[in-house]
């Protein structure tokens, strides 16, 4: 028997490295490519309307944005406004989603299940700009600001994120400086050396705060440029012999923790007690380059159905996989009351029955 792997929700034309996912509008945006070399393999955004068709999550390519000669390599969503990181460069996309009137969508009685392209989506890579009209979908996407965020002499930008009122936006890669922009001037206001090399992860806090983890084997809190504190894997991690190990991710804390691996396992963990709920074994075969969880707002309920949760992942092998967590059974509060009502009862009649005149 060949290797289970999670339903392919759509396949690329590229290598997949990036993936967000817009709950308002129920897009899945997912991004890639070949990079500069005359392969022949294209660079792109690619657009994903989300859809329950038949019971079943079904993803449809509504709008290639071409990125020409630069691979996507990270992203991160603030409302209509997507930073794509490019190379050594920040790039910023604003798009533009919404409903065509008197288009009906074609979802009741379709037997069309999985990956599936519109009718009308042309083939070919779409232009800064240009806009494409699918069956009941608008979308425009244009280039707004593009900036270089990383100067090393191997320059690369790794890591991209919006602050919570999505005002400001930071940058990592390969130089080991942390930058900080205004959204959407992509003006710099801030500047410094974070770490020894590259930068793995960051993530902008409500107050200001900032985290950061790199290759030096650190992970560090800052107050602007200021160093708040600091952990050491070597001497606040646990201890294995000979064995080198790094942090590699900070992230905001939530009810489930979502795990890609560079063999191609997908996990879903429970954020706190990190009790695993799902594990697909190289369900990819190669690594996973990115994770990202069907938000529990806007149309993710509607798009999640009977199910507590849904992961996508994407991988170099080209392929966005669907990860689905069933709802596990749980007893309601009421009857749990109920129940413990009724067990009163039920001792308070035996004890009267066993000794007359108890009451």
């Amino acid at each position: 028997m060949g290797r289970r792997r999670a339903p392919e929700l759509y396949r690329a034309p590229f290598p997949l490295y990036a993936l967000q996912v817009d709950p308002s509008a129920g897009l899945l945006i997912a991004a890639g490519g070949g990079g500069a070399a005359k392969t022949g393999i294209k660079n792109g955004v690619h657009f994903l309307q989300l859809e329950r068709i038949n019971g079943r999550l079904s993803a449809s390519l509504v709008h290639s944005h071409d990125t020409e000669t630069r691979a996507t390599m990270n992203l991160a969503l603030a409302g209509d406004i997507l930073a794509a990181g490019q190379d050594a460069h920040c790039q910023l996309l604003h798009f533009q989603a919404h409903q065509q009137k008197g288009d009906k969508a074609e979802k009741a009685g379709s037997k069309e299940q999985g990956p599936r392209q519109r009718k009308g989506a042309a083939p070919a890579e779409k232009k800064c700009g240009v806009e494409t009209q699918q069956e009941g979908l608008e979308l425009r996407v244009e280039n707004l600001q593009v900036v270089q965020t990383d100067f090393s002499p191997d320059p690369l930008q790794k890591v991209v994120c919006f602050n919570h009122d999505n005002t400001l936006l930071a940058t990592g890669g390969t130089d080991g400086y942390v930058r900080v922009w205004k959204v959407p001037s992509l003006e710099k206001v801030l500047e410094f050396k974070a770490h020894e090399g590259e930068i793995e992860d960051l993530a902008l806090g409500p107050d200001g705060k900032l985290v950061t983890v790199g290759w030096d084997l650190k992970a560090s809190v800052w107050q602007k440029d200021q160093l708040v504190t600091q952990l050491h894997w070597q001497e606040n991690g646990p201890t294995f012999s000979s064995t080198p190990y790094r942090y590699q991710a900070c992230s905001e804390s939530g009810t489930f923790l979502g795990l890609g691996t560079v063999t191609g396992s997908v996990a879903i963990y429970i954020a706190f007690s990190l009790q695993c709920l799902y594990y697909m074994r190289e369900s990819h075969g190669i690594v996973v380059t990115d994770v990202a969880f069907l938000p529990e707002k806007g149309r993710g309920p509607e798009l999640l159905g009977s199910h507590e949760t849904a992961l996508f992942s994407v991988a170099v092998d080209s392929r966005c996989q669907l990860h689905l967590l069933p709802s596990r059974r749980s007893v309601p509060v009421w009857l749990l009351l109920l129940v413990c009502v009724g067990l009163i009862v039920v001792t308070i009649l035996l004890l009267q029955s066993a000794f007359p005149g108890f009451l």
